[in-house]
């Protein structure tokens, strides 16, 4: 017997409901930027699951959770805001300068290579990488958002924008004891 069904059968026609009132198609940009977080999300766990570093591995999970405030925000009705502010955390300038300190950490214990970086020197960095991508996604749908009236916080925007930043950093973190050659893909590792 299934006592706890996640399924509402109320999306079947298409639609889904937004937090706090109001219905729009599966297919609208709002739900499609919904989509791209829960992507991001996910990916930030396979980086986080494969992470060898107690450090960058509780900077993730911080970050993911943080992530759902943002896709709460980004599936609210800017008519709503202030429900949606009534009961959780919205993203704001603290969390933009909790990635600005992060960032100045991995800059001291990073140095970059003076040329391009090819993702895949390891498992870690690869799984970061391809998050600090959907990331990028995440950001340009919430741009096209924020410039059409959907959503209104720039610190959302800020925070994504430093948050891709944080884990193209953290990507050279895991690498930083591997040769310059394997990180720039100009030798293959044994």
């Amino acid at each position: 017997m299934v006592r706890n069904s996640i399924s509402t059968k109320l999306g079947d026609s298409g639609e889904t409901s937004l937090l706090y009132g109001g219905r729009v198609a599966k297919s609208s940009r709002r739900v499609k930027a919904s989509g791209i977080g829960d992507e991001a999300v996910s990916a930030l766990g396979m980086a986080r699951a494969l992470c060898n570093s107690d450090f960058i591995h509780d900077a993730l999970l911080e970050n993911q959770r943080l992530m759902f405030l943002a896709n709460a925000e980004l599936t609210t009705d800017t008519a709503h805001l202030d429900e949606l502010r009534e009961h959780f955390q919205t993203i704001g300038k603290e969390h933009v300068d909790d990635l600005d300190a992060l960032l100045r950490r991995l800059e001291n214990e990073v140095e970059l290579p003076r040329a391009f970086i090819i993702p895949g020197a390891s498992q870690r960095s690869a799984a970061l990488d391809l998050a600090r991508c959907k990331v990028r996604d995440l950001e340009r749908a919430a741009v096209a958002l924020f410039d059409d009236g959907l959503m209104r916080n720039e610190q959302l925007l800020v925070w994504l924008n430093r948050l891709s930043d944080c884990i193209f950093m953290m990507a050279r973190y895991v690498d930083r004891d591997l040769p310059t050659e394997i990180v720039t893909g100009t030798r293959r590792e044994n």
